[in-house]
């Protein structure tokens, strides 16, 4: 009976460790429900909601390297974005600010893959913007309908993309009015017993739902302040490091936190759609999903992204179980969400008069595009918890002086675009910057050269395709000064990357001065000469028993310079007597080379390469090596 129970319990674990992470599950489930060619939501209108499931789509894809994520994102966009920018069924003078949500979607979309239409519908949602009413002080109303009224859910649909928007066109002064809409928000909606902040304000005061002596909404609905917590963290991404306003957002987003950590069920994890409710009717209360994903979202992005103490991350760990415990359902092969609220709002027609009955009487429903959207959200970052410890406290310094071309963006403005962190098109570092995120370190770039001062905090250093004039016509040249700085920051135990590429692409010559510091020379000789889209004529083997691309067996590389070695360096990596990787070890450090810089975008994010190419695993295995101290 003993061995029968023992194997039963071996089989289940089997069984449980060889299901696909819940974020890929549930995405099926939104596949199955809204098939490739309708709508997110199964509504054919231009809906907030749509890209709430398609941002977790996104966080997806860079997480996975699995294009089917984008795939999705793009084709459900397409559906609304016409060739000259229009959106199929977007109305500018509705003023409802929750249509511009999906603009995040656009920009993304733009940013990978610089398709004008796109650029031209972000343009077109960025005008909205500009004229949009406003209360007196500068709040976005949140509908035209609903004057003089600033919503929690307001902040989620506008902040977001105003910010990337602003960021990626030089906005700079923007950013003074993004922040002063939390800054209004909360400070006309927070409640200073509880800290909690009331689903809405009204200016005028005039609404039914109205305090007449402060304007606020009578109750604290959870998902409101969802919406509210994850446009701070998510808005955050895109404002300026030096902005003065930048430590007002995260002030308030600890005091958001704090607030509902106290309201959190000590026995589930969860929250109550009415979140701090104890009056009359309170046992038809309830514990509502997309609030608790929300929250937990938050949260951990909140406290990966350094906005939140570590402590905090014990709300989204239990949050995130209590979700999974209570409203997850496999049903009939299907992984479902229950427990979603499907609308709740304030005033309109029926008169929505902000109750506790009337949020009562809104009905809870299975896989609500919200509550689907804001799980795959909580999922994508619950699931990161495994390897942030890898790279925690340490920096990734990127060079852009070796490698310096720049190219005029969209505004005229020049910008550097070729192997760096923010660039999301083919030549860009963004998904490799994303793995290295991922594995908890943080990402830095160094526009001057290497000194003993500026490599000091930096525990893994990149240079790669450093320029020759056919690239920048005044390129820095790698000197015997930068040798000598970056031979002693290895020697100290600092971690050198170098990527090169084939001699026609690349400035060999001095460069070599300083891979042979390590006894690393990449040599003339270019293999892997791939014409057109045979792939094979650029697959590397990682070979067995690799210490460093464990997980990794068939890479793409192409166009690449093959290396030579002498002591102390070894050959890592080889393709019949060609050697394509090497490392070298040098006093407390490490220096590994490569012939190629076949970790970006094009080759990383699944857009390009059949799924056999194993670059983004690549990706992983060489982020761990690199953020490991004392492997060799």
């Amino acid at each position: 009976m003993k061995k029968l129970l023992m194997i039963a319990i071996l089989f289940s674990w089997q069984y449980a460790v060889a299901q696909p992470p819940l974020s890929q599950q549930v995405y099926q489930t939104v596949m199955n429900i809204w098939k490739d060619s309708i709508p997110v939501g199964g509504q054919t209108k231009w809906s907030y909601d749509m890209g709430v499931v398609l941002k977790g789509f996104e966080g997806m894809w860079m997480n996975t390297g699995d294009v089917r994520y984008f795939n999705a994102i793009q084709k459900k966009m397409d559906w609304f974005v016409q060739n000259d920018g229009s959106i199929k069924g977007y109305e500018l003078d509705e003023y409802n600010i929750d249509h511009v949500n999906n603009g995040k979607l656009v920009l993304l979309l733009y940013r990978v893959t610089g398709k004008e239409k796109y650029k031209k519908a972000a343009d077109l949602l960025r005008s909205q913007l500009r004229t949009h009413p406003r209360t007196k002080e500068g709040g976005f109303w949140h509908k035209k309908i609903y004057t003089n009224q600033m919503w929690l859910d307001g902040l989620y649909m506008g902040a977001p993309f105003y910010a990337e928007y602003a960021m990626l066109f030089h906005e700079d002064s923007a950013f003074n009015d993004i922040a002063n809409q939390f800054i209004w928000m909360e400070k006309n909606a927070r409640d200073p017993k509880t800290g909690l902040l009331y689903h809405a304000w009204d200016e005028s005061k005039e609404q039914k739902w109205a305090n007449k002596t402060t304007g606020t909404s009578p109750f604290f609905w959870a998902r409101a302040m969802g919406w509210y917590s994850d446009a701070l963290v998510d808005a955050l991404d895109y404002f300026p490091a030096s902005h003065p306003k930048r430590k007002a957002l995260i002030d308030i987003l600890n005091r958001l936190v704090n607030a509902i950590e106290k309201q959190q069920d000590k026995t589930t994890g969860l929250w109550y759609d009415v979140i701090n409710y104890n009056g009359p009717g309170k046992e038809r209360n309830y514990f509502e999903a997309s609030a608790s994903s929300q929250f937990v979202y938050a949260v951990a992005k909140g406290v990966r992204k350094g906005y939140l103490p570590a402590a905090k991350l014990a709300i989204a760990k239990k949050g995130y179980d209590g979700i999974v415990k209570q409203f997850i359902k496999v049903e009939n092969g299907q992984t479902n969400l229950h427990g979603t609220v499907k609308v709740s709002g304030l005033g309109g027609n029926p008169y929505r008069d902000g109750s506790f009955d009337y949020y009562m009487s809104e009905p809870v429903i299975v896989n609500d595009p919200k509550g689907v959207g804001a799980f795959l959200l909580a999922s994508y970052e619950m699931e990161r918890l495994p390897t942030l410890g890898t790279g925690k406290g340490k920096t990734v310094l990127l060079d852009r002086w070796f490698n310096s071309e720049k190219r005029k963006d969209a505004t005229g403005k020049e910008v550097y675009w070729h192997y760096v962190w923010e660039e999301r098109s083919h030549p860009g570092f963004y998904t490799l910057g994303n793995v290295f995120e991922n594995h908890g370190a943080k990402l830095a770039s160094l526009d001057v050269a290497p000194t003993a001062a500026n490599l000091k905090n930096a525990s893994v250093y990149i240079i790669v395709d450093p320029d020759h004039v056919r690239d920048n016509p005044k390129p820095n040249f790698v000197s015997s000064k930068d040798v000598k700085a970056i031979a002693d920051w290895v020697k100290a135990g600092g971690t050198l990357l170098l990527m090169a590429n084939d001699s026609n692409n690349c400035d060999l010559k001095k460069f070599n001065d300083l891979a042979g510091a390590f006894g690393i020379k990449f040599t003339d000789k270019s293999i892997n000469m791939v014409k057109n889209d045979v792939y094979e004529q650029g697959v590397v083997m990682a070979g067995v028993n690799n210490t460093i691309f464990r997980a990794t067996q068939k890479m793409f590389l192409k166009e690449l310079s093959v290396l030579s070695v002498k002591a102390p360096a070894k050959a890592l990596v080889t393709k019949e007597e060609d050697i394509i990787i090497a490392t070298a070890a040098l006093g407390k450090g490490r220096v590994i080379a490569v012939g190629d810089p076949w970790l970006y975008n094009e080759y990383v994010d699944g857009r390009k390469l059949p799924a056999e190419y194993e670059n983004y695993k690549a990706a992983e295995d060489l982020a761990k090596w690199l953020l490991t101290p004392g492997k060799k």
